[in-house]
């Protein structure tokens, strides 16, 4: 049943400033899709990783592009047609929402949070690149909501899906590497500024790209090149530093295997403090408690250069990106961002195991299949809020210690850091004055 929403009520004043969204209870937008039909889908942020995550779901009917460069939208339209393009999501949401089954949402992080609440109150599905949101209120808020709304729910942490991450964890619940008690995961990101104030002055806004709208719930400044169309990771207002980018990824194969959950204190290293962007370097440890018969955890965060000792597994270097989940037994090494080869190590040779009996669905590594498929009534994805929101909460805490320079301990229930009330502006955020969800 379409809602019935007027565009005033939708978009208040203008085309720029939105209010709270505000739908009649049990009102949603979508239909019942068979698996012999196609969804239709709608693209909210089409350049950067929207082209890849167009071109992930192209299998469907892809109803609206949406992107607040021109030139972006153009290029789009030439590849998909048929879709009718808008560069507000507000806008294309309240005009076509009614047409929709789903959205992916592959803007730069302080719009995954409206986007993807807008989206799911219309009660469409959802992927979200990761991180999920700019903060971890805004999380916890989207899980909450996609709850409510029981929509098809995944995060764009793409090694979640693939059949060596799956088959790392088997071997890890199987006990093949022991008693778990630390692991380390690192990164060479950032490989863009950091650690340095925000550009000084302003520069003409270029006619294709509409300012307002990027700038969205962040507070407003002056445009500047420094921002977009890529280095806006770095900047707070924005982004989420080297962290948000890679944790959701690098972190994902031991916070799994490992049934990590929230952390009970966070702590940081970190080149400096600054009040407008992510640090050029950073060490954050995060201690986890006794999971039923699992003894704790201490798993360490490397960016910006820093690495683990590679003693630990009896090498002379590490590579740039990688990760160790230290056993007992043996030890679990990989490079890049997923487990892609992983080994399994003990003093130093590789260990002969057998495969244990498969726990989870292969799904040929594909992140968009299986988020379509469960749109047609198939199988949960794996990475679906559940799962990502805690990771992503997990993730992003680390931010809120290497800010506020202290130790976080972390009261998971009431979203506190206990006996650290100025991290509470860190937990969450006010959004600028009309992006109110």
């Amino acid at each position: 049943m379409k809602a019935n929403l007027s565009r005033r009520r939708f978009l208040g004043t203008s085309a720029s400033v939105v209010g709270p969204l505000i739908l009649p209870s049990g009102s949603l937008f979508g239909r019942k899709v068979s698996p012999n039909e196609k969804l239709n889908i709608g693209v909210i942020g089409a350049g950067g990783k929207g082209t890849a995550d167009s071109e992930g779901v192209m299998s469907e009917n892809i109803v609206a592009l949406c992107d607040v460069d021109e030139r972006t939208l153009r290029a789009r339209k030439g590849r998909f047609p048929k879709a009718q393009t808008f560069s507000d999501y507000r806008v294309m949401l309240e005009k076509v929402g009614d047409k929709l089954d789903a959205v992916t949402v592959s803007t730069p992080d302080h719009h995954h949070f409206p986007a993807s609440m807008l989206a799911m109150q219309l009660g469409l599905h959802v992927y979200v690149q990761k991180p999920l949101a700019h903060n971890v209120w805004q999380a916890r808020e989207m899980l909450k909501l996609s709850r409510k709304k029981k929509v098809i729910t995944q995060m764009g942490n793409q090694g979640h899906s693939y059949s060596s991450t799956r088959k790392l964890v088997e071997v890890v619940r199987a006990g093949i590497i022991g008693e778990v008690k630390e692991a380390h995961v690192w990164t060479d990101r950032p490989i863009w500024p950091q650690g340095m104030d925000r550009p000084k002055g302003s520069k003409p806004v270029p006619e294709y790209l509409d300012w307002d709208l990027w700038l969205g719930a962040a507070p407003e400044r002056p445009y500047h090149d420094g921002y977009h169309p890529f280095k806006w990771r770095g900047f707070w207002d924005f982004g989420t530093g080297a962290l948000g980018d890679m944790g959701c990824h690098n972190m994902d194969a031991a916070f799994w295997a490992l049934d990590l959950g929230a952390p009970t204190s966070v702590m940081a290293d970190v080149s400096g403090v600054n009040k407008d962007t992510a640090p050029k370097w950073s060490v954050i440890r995060y201690e986890f408690p006794a999971r039923g018969e699992k003894p704790p955890v201490s798993l360490t965060w490397y960016d910006g250069g820093k690495k683990p000792s590679p003693d630990i597994i009896g090498e002379k270097s590490l590579p740039k990106n990688g990760s160790l989940i230290v056993g007992s037994k043996a030890t679990i090494a990989f490079r890049e961002w997923n487990p892609n080869g992983f080994r399994v190590l003990a003093e130093g040779k590789e260990l002969n195991y057998e495969d244990p009996d498969p726990i989870f669905p292969r799904v040929g590594d594909n992140p968009y299949k299986e988020w379509i498929k469960a749109c047609k009534g198939g199988s949960l994805c794996l990475s679906n809020f559940e799962y990502s929101v805690p990771l992503t909460e997990m993730v992003l805490l680390g931010n809120v210690a290497l800010r506020s320079s202290r130790k976080i301990e972390w009261d998971a229930e009431n979203l506190k850091a206990k006996g650290n009330p100025e991290a509470d502006q860190l937990i969450r955020s006010e959004p600028r004055k009309g992006w109110g969800i």
